[in-house]
């Protein structure tokens, strides 16, 4: 039996969460709308720190975003990429996303941003300890996110995509295996073949959240990945980055490929991968994810 996307939620530990708002101050900066929110999650307690921006004019049900920042090892950032970018961004998403027509929600991941009070290597083994594990927790929080997402009045449900940098990246493709309800992901510099990187020891510069007890013995990243299918996928690496060597990048899209051939889909996967870049965005994956996402979720609805 084929790996599946409920097998997948077993092993990271993923439980239910939801999201309540509790605050949210509105800053208008002229060619788009900041909404700085917090929420609160029942589940533990947690208070949560996020961002949105989208276009200043409502005019119907907008294309939207889920952005998931990166790690970095700069735990202060968090969501705040979203509004003042990263030194391996370009420039900062929100307000471009948001010229280009989406409304685009970022929150805080545990142990990052206001949250960065826990420290990395503790929420892991306490994660783990109660069987759980810290990314499975960031995908929970992720999922509901979306949920809060898809409910405002100016989303349209059916046009959610899901996008983000390094760790960003990885919690694009596994939320979209997870979840049907992203309708496209465009992800930077985090898709690589897992096993090949413990075969290189290239796995021990990846963050400690990233440690799922026994995925390796039952699939691939790029079998995960494959999940998406037959959504549309838009992968970008830098070949050399050492996150995403090339014979890892190799052996995790030929699992995504045949995933796409199987599902009919391969017109839909779609890869970016540069030489000579490293753990950064360029300007032509920037404009890739752009033209992607705009093609893929539409133009916004006129009301």
């Amino acid at each position: 039996m084929s790996f599946s996307a409920e097998r997948l939620r077993t092993l990271l530990g993923l439980a239910d969460t939801e999201l309540f708002l509790d605050v949210c101050v509105m800053e208008d900066r002229g060619s788009y709308i900041v909404e700085r929110l917090s929420f609160r999650t029942p589940r533990n307690g947690a208070e949560i720190r996020g961002f949105l921006t989208r276009p200043p004019v409502n005019d119907g049900p907008r294309p939207a975003i889920l952005y998931a920042h990166a790690h970095g090892g700069r735990y202060e950032i968090g969501a705040n990429e979203l509004l003042d970018g990263r030194p391996a961004l370009l420039s900062p998403p929100g307000p471009v996303l948001a010229e280009h027509g989406f409304v685009t929600l970022c929150i805080d991941m545990p142990t990052f941003g206001e949250r960065s009070i826990v420290r990395e290597s503790a929420a892991t083994k306490a994660a783990l300890w109660y069987g759980g594990t810290l990314f499975g927790q960031m995908l929970s929080e992720q999922q509901a996110a979306l949920t809060w997402l898809s409910m405002r009045n100016d989303v349209d449900p059916a046009r959610i995509g899901m996008t983000g940098i390094s760790m960003g990246a990885t919690l694009s493709y596994f939320l979209a295996a997870l979840d049907p309800r992203i309708a496209a992901i465009a992800h930077l510099c985090c898709y690589a073949d897992f096993a090949t990187l413990v075969a290189t020891g290239a796995h021990d510069l990846h963050g400690h959240y990233l440690t799922i007890p026994g995925l390796l013995a039952e699939t691939s990243t790029g079998e995960i990945a494959g999940l998406v299918a037959p959504r549309p996928q838009l992968i970008c690496v830098g070949l050399d980055d050492p996150l995403t060597p090339p014979q890892a990048v190799e052996r995790a899209h030929a699992a995504t490929r045949a995933a796409y051939r199987a599902a009919g889909a391969e017109r839909n996967l779609f890869l970016v991968a540069e030489p000579g870049i490293g753990h950064v965005e360029t300007l032509t994956m920037r404009e890739a994810v752009l033209a992607f996402l705009s093609h893929h979720l539409g133009t916004p609805v006129s009301g």
